[in-house]
């Protein structure tokens, strides 16, 4: 399972690559920041996230995200299998996030998540779709 953790990266220079375990570790790099900003910029501008429960998109997906991420919560997630065409790739991997409660204790969430991306005119990759589901426990 991987955490991602950052080092002596640049956090706001990340790019989602050709390789989808390469993108989620991307992916949870940024996640795991805790900064909305550095997690909102692997995002497209019209990209969907349904992180928050509910499908949003532009301003309220940034907002939301930044709010989520606020929080501190800590993802990790296990890549399952990836399928592209084209420009166009859907990534699913398992997830297990602990959340942060007002009362100080921390709630366990663990799903699927399916997200696709797509690689724009310059040759980078981008979230379009960022769909997580919960398992019912």
């Amino acid at each position: 399972m991987t955490t991602g953790t950052s080092s002596d990266v640049d956090l706001y220079n990340l790019d989602l690559t050709d390789d989808p375990e390469t993108q989620n570790d991307v992916f949870l790099l940024a996640f795991n920041t805790g900064e909305g900003a550095v997690f909102d910029r692997l995002y497209r501008e019209d990209a969907i996230s349904n992180l928050s429960g509910a499908p949003l998109t532009g301003a309220e997906r940034t907002a939301s995200i930044t709010e989520i991420l606020a929080q501190k919560p800590g993802l990790k997630a296990t890549y399952r299998y990836a399928v592209t065409a084209g420009d166009v790739s859907m990534i699913v991997v398992d997830y297990d996030m602990e959340m942060p409660s007002a009362d100080g204790t921390r709630t366990r969430m663990r799903g699927t998540c399916t997200d696709v991306l797509r690689r724009g005119a310059d040759g980078k990759w981008l979230m379009a779709i960022d769909r997580p589901v919960a398992l019912a426990e």
